[in-house]
């Protein structure tokens, strides 16, 4: 009986070295894009292309990594992980970020304009829930989205097409940067709240005749809850590395404009600040310090890659706006 009894240990033991073993692998972050990707394979300077591409190889990489796409896995050992999960959200919600500005702004010449059908529906399969796992699957929703991004590039380098379009300017590129202002700006804010801080309303600053539909308070303590702290930090991770591939795209396609602007070192810098965020975290865990305490907190140092980066963000649409 008693070695019915260790068998039965030693196998359980076995399969969660096992299962341990799988979800690190699967925990491993995919690496920033290879310039290449962002090429035309005939060598021609197509505009827009390199945009387009980096918005489809992101997505690819996050659906061919290994594990494939799993925030929406009900089985373990996927089930148990929320790092990876987490990361992939953040990456998604770039991804789709871009991809509404590309159906909205880059691919239209007016406001009048009509948008692009395989854009509008590319956008529309981007924003299934990430985590559906009945029909449709998040994962068939995202590569037919992929599918609709190449039919798009495909139409914006055939010379003899004329209906489809990506046009590079100033206000079309502001337009993503707004987006992307906000995003890094409510990242940065959920990461400096893992110590707790007390923060004043200024939902209503700067206009005294603006009104909100019901009353809040002058003050609230925001603190991220301690078991949300890690998904916090790897969502923001992942929406970094899906923004300094977008980022690096940019430099390409916007060349004219941002060397015109003379805006080049700019976008640089925000490569830099974005580049700092995917650097190797050490620690087994995730630590929660106390601001200058003795135990580091790696939220906070994320937090700080992230509000430099929004700094620049900021500067490049000042630039931009400036005529």
């Amino acid at each position: 009986m008693q070695v019915t009894r260790n068998k039965v240990i030693g196998v359980v033991g076995f399969i969660f070295l096992i299962g341990y073993v799988v979800s690190v692998w699967w925990s491993i972050e995919p690496d920033i894009l290879e310039p290449e990707v962002l090429q035309n394979e005939r060598g021609e300077d197509v505009v827009g292309y390199a945009t387009t591409s980096s918005l489809i190889s992101t997505m690819e990489t996050l659906l061919d990594k290994p594990g494939g796409w799993l925030s929406n896995d009900i089985m373990p050992p996927s089930v148990m992980m929320d790092n990876m999960p987490a990361f992939e959200f953040g990456a998604l919600e770039q991804s789709r970020d871009l991809a509404l500005i590309m159906r909205k702004e880059f691919s239209r010449s007016q406001s009048q304009s009509t948008a692009d059908a395989d854009l509008l529906a590319a956008h529309s399969k981007l924003n299934i829930e990430h985590t559906s796992w009945l029909v449709p699957s998040a994962e068939s929703e995202y590569r037919e989205a992929i599918k609709l991004l190449k039919l798009y590039r495909a139409k914006i380098s055939d010379t003899e097409n004329s209906n489809a379009q990506f046009y590079a300017r100033a206000d079309n590129l502001n337009e993503w940067l707004k987006e992307v202002q906000k995003r890094l700006g409510s990242m940065s804010q959920r990461l400096s709240a893992s110590v707790g801080q007390d923060r004043l309303n200024t939902d209503l600053a700067g206009d005294t005749a603006a009104r909100q539909s019901t009353s809040s308070m002058a003050s609230l303590e925001i603190k991220t809850s301690w078991w949300k702290i890690d998904d916090v930090l790897y969502e923001s991770r992942g929406s970094a590395w899906a923004l300094l591939n977008f980022m690096k795209a940019i430099e390409v396609d916007f060349a004219d404009v941002l060397e015109k602007k003379n805006a080049e070192v700019s976008l640089r810098q925000i490569i830099r600040e974005l580049e700092a965020t995917q650097q190797t975290v050490w620690s087994p865990m995730v630590l929660n310090g106390d601001g200058f305490g003795l135990v580091a907190n790696h939220s906070l140092v994320m937090a700080n890659y992230i509000s430099r980066a929004n700094a620049a963000v900021i500067d490049l649409t000042n630039l931009l706006s400036q005529g």
